[in-house]
């Protein structure tokens, strides 16, 4: 059965950024643009993201949604890009991630994915809502507590209409693999490559003119009460 595979690709957060109209963005552009004419229909969405320090985080408490600039956490590595890879089982997703560029001097992020949807070919205005929750906090798919969240992200997407463009849920934080190359050897680890308390769960890919609509609608994104949503902006390959 085919399923769906998140792959967070993640670079050292001390590496600067590299900036569209540079050199070394046109090679990156040019490598990633290989591995997705090698991966064909089973790369079904990417994007890369703008700069870590551009997001937005989304916390509730007891009032009104928190907002704070910056990534959810600070770590030793920053999420670059995402792609949504279509395979058989983890084997054939892993020999996918294996060829991304960013395996061979950061990681993929490698999660199987519980559903996902999105409305075409990802564009490159739209905003990724990362869903965190801090670690065992997760919910197991199909329990009860999973499908009272199902029915308030149902309400969401409901109230969303089309501006809510993509989205899909992930398997608990121990199916996650990373997955490395370094030398020509692959290297495999079990769990997620980022440490950090607060884990990701699950994603939105939204559509807004503006970074303060696209916090505006995910602050709209149901979380658990410790949980947080992480907004980034797609990139384009010439912003």
């Amino acid at each position: 059965m085919t399923m769906y595979y998140l792959g967070l690709f993640y670079a050292d957060a001390d590496k600067p950024p590299v900036h569209p109209g540079s050199a070394e963005f046109d090679t990156l552009v040019a490598a990633y643009g290989r591995f997705f004419e090698f991966a064909g229909d089973a790369a079904v969405a990417n994007a890369p993201l703008r700069p870590a320090t551009t997001a937005a985080t989304i916390r509730h408490g007891g009032g009104a949604p928190l907002i704070t600039d910056g990534p959810y956490t600070e770590t030793a590595e920053v999420a670059i890009g995402f792609c949504v890879l279509s395979a058989e089982n983890l084997d054939e997703a892993i020999e996918l991630a294996r060829r991304i560029p960013a395996a061979n001097d950061g990681a993929v992020e490698l999660w199987p994915m519980v559903d996902f949807y999105a409305a075409g070919e990802v564009d490159r205005d739209w905003w990724l809502a990362m869903l965190l929750e801090p670690r065992g906090d997760a919910v197991t798919p199909g329990s009860e507590e999973w499908e009272q969240g199902k029915a308030r992200h149902g309400e969401f997407a409901q109230a969303a209409g089309a501006a809510m463009r993509g989205g899909g849920a992930l398997y608990p934080p121990e199916s996650a693999t990373t997955v490395r190359v370094r030398g020509g050897e692959v290297l495999l680890t079990d769990g997620p490559f980022a440490e950090s308390a607060e884990l990701a769960n699950g994603l939105y890919l939204l559509e807004a003119g503006d970074r303060t609509s696209a916090v505006e609608l995910a602050a709209r994104i149901p979380v658990g009460p410790k949980g947080c949503v992480e907004v980034r902006q797609l990139m384009r390959t010439r912003d």
